[in-house]
């Protein structure tokens, strides 16, 4: 049996990409960037005042100048001014050009201001002071943000500053899901006692959302052999097919020996992890990537972070998730030879890992009150309070 990295690693063997496109920066939120972006002129685009105040030309406080005749007053977006001559100074506005004669500006709160005179009330000064000097962020024609960049709001920020309407970014793949099982009913359904709610599928689609993926066809099959292979079968075509439900062992688990006669390629079934160990990953040539899950809310969130969005970054060239350390709040044993990953929070001023009660992988408020998966590795039997653990955020 394969321990998860592993399976991680032939996963990671089949990613492939799906293509580039352009598509609008409003639009842009969760793609992922192609090429990186260049800078096509200095930002600032020029000197530009840090605060409200005077501008003066820092020669003529280092000479000692202390008074000075106010010329007028530059308001952000107003075109240079005409240079200075020893003792003036204009007024200027938080954002304005500083006019090129001028290299030092001082705050409002340190002047006094009368009959057209600009008293400072300070010793203190060094040139370029409360400047924001051109091309001090980045200059003309360097990288502003590289390729394999996932955008976020204030990368849409930064991408606009550079002029950018549009972007190259990698596209995303088509991707279906059909959730599996008699018990299963869709919100707005009658349920019985005995039955529950498609949690599984709002997961899922709510995990790919946070690439911009949306999902192409959804599905809920009843546990009926025909029915659900007739359903895959209508699905193979796309990029990624994710599958919960029905890879287990049990009298109604068929989705195995159906992906077999289809002629998917099984690449491996079972990995050495708790929970999520019966999960199944398989591949059709010039086809989908199949991801069959446990059905298990828990262990299906687990399996999607572990193998689904390592697929999906490699294919859109993204670096994997990081894992971080921290101290444990606690001690936890284990029995098996298993990697185990369990829910946790990270809590305090000095941040710990809290562990998050647990009511097996079938408890669908485990996502909801913890923001970390703790890794309990397959050697480490023991973990004793205060020591350091990987973990992998999830909220």
């Amino acid at each position: 049996m394969l321990s998860y990295r592993q399976a991680q690693e032939v996963i990671m063997a089949q990613a492939k990409s799906f293509g580039i496109e352009k598509v609008r920066l409003e639009a842009s939120l969760g793609r992922v960037l192609a090429h990186g972006v260049f800078a096509p002129r200095d930002l600032p685009p020029f000197n530009r005042a840090a605060v409200d105040g005077y501008a003066i030309r820092f020669v003529d406080f280092e000479q000692g100048i202390r008074t000075f005749e106010l010329e007028e007053t530059i308001f952000a977006g107003e075109r240079e001014k005409k240079a200075l001559l020893a003792g003036q100074c204009y007024k200027i506005m938080t954002g304005a050009a500083v006019p090129a004669s001028a290299n030092t500006v001082f705050r409002r709160e340190d002047t006094t201001e009368i009959n057209n005179q600009v008293i400072l009330n300070t010793e203190k000064g060094f040139e370029w002071q409360n400047i924001a000097v051109k091309g001090q962020d980045l200059k003309k024609g360097a990288l502003g943000i590289p390729a394999s960049y996932q955008i976020n709001a204030s990368a849409i920020g930064f991408l606009t500053s550079l002029g950018q309407a549009e972007v190259s970014v990698h596209k995303q793949p088509e991707v279906a899901i059909i959730t599996t099982g008699d018990e299963i009913k869709a919100v707005g359904e009658h349920v019985d006692a005995f039955q529950i709610y498609n949690s599984n599928l709002s997961v899922l689609k709510a995990l790919l959302a946070e690439y911009d993926i949306e999902v192409s066809t959804a599905a809920h099959v009843l546990d009926d052999q025909a029915e659900l292979k007739k359903a895959i079968a209508q699905n193979l075509h796309q990029d990624i097919l994710i599958l919960t439900g029905g890879v287990s062992a049990g009298d109604a688990d068929y989705v195995p020996e159906i992906l077999k006669d289809l002629g998917v390629e099984i690449l491996f079934h079972q990995v050495a992890i708790k929970p999520g160990k019966p999960i199944l990953c398989g591949k059709i040539n010039g086809g989908a990537m199949v991801f069959a899950l446990p059905g298990n809310p828990f262990s299906c969130l687990v399996t999607f972070k572990i193998f689904v969005d390592t697929y999906l970054r490699t294919c859109l060239s993204l670096a994997p998730s990081p894992v971080f350390k921290l101290p444990a709040d606690f001690n936890r044993k284990k029995r098996t030879g298993f990697d185990e990953f369990f829910p946790v929070s990270i809590k305090g001023p000095q941040p710990t890992l809290e562990l998050t009660a647990l009511n097996g992988s079938g408890d669908i408020r485990l996502g909801t009150f913890s923001n970390a998966l703790a890794i309990q590795a397959a050697n480490q039997m023991e973990i004793a309070k205060g020591e350091e653990i990987y973990y992998l955020p999830i909220n």
